[in-house]
């Protein structure tokens, strides 16, 4: 993926792209909880957190850099998202924008939660 279209992405309200995450799992017979656990578990949000970033309209940007801990377990995320290796993504906060399309992804695609967050 080219730079150029990094700010762009980085740019976008997380508030504009979370009722994708979840019409994308609800249409796959899965919930909003899931894709919330999935949130929490990698950048350590809770659902009040997750509220006020939703309601301030906080761009992906912010939404990385002020997440309480992102989850040490995502070295373990691996695969192809968008077309790119997501480990091999040298873009710190691109890569974990793609660490969390590649868990909305799995849960899509019917993986087992365990899996999904990695506790398996």
């Amino acid at each position: 993926m080219e730079n150029k279209n990094y700010e762009r992405i980085f740019n976008m309200s997380f508030a504009g792209v979370h009722p994708h995450y979840i019409a994308k799992a609800e249409k796959k017979g899965r919930t909003q909880e899931e894709v919330h656990a999935i949130i929490f578990w990698l950048t350590g949000y809770d659902e009040r957190s997750l509220l006020k970033i939703l309601e301030n309209k906080t761009d992906f940007r912010t939404f990385f850099a002020e997440a309480p801990q992102i989850n040490p377990k995502v070295s373990l995320i691996k695969g192809v998202i968008c077309g790119y290796r997501v480990e091999e993504i040298e873009d710190e906060l691109m890569r974990n924008i793609r660490y969390l399309d590649k868990l909305i992804d799995e849960l899509a695609k019917g993986k087992k939660m365990e899996k999904i967050l990695r506790t398996e």
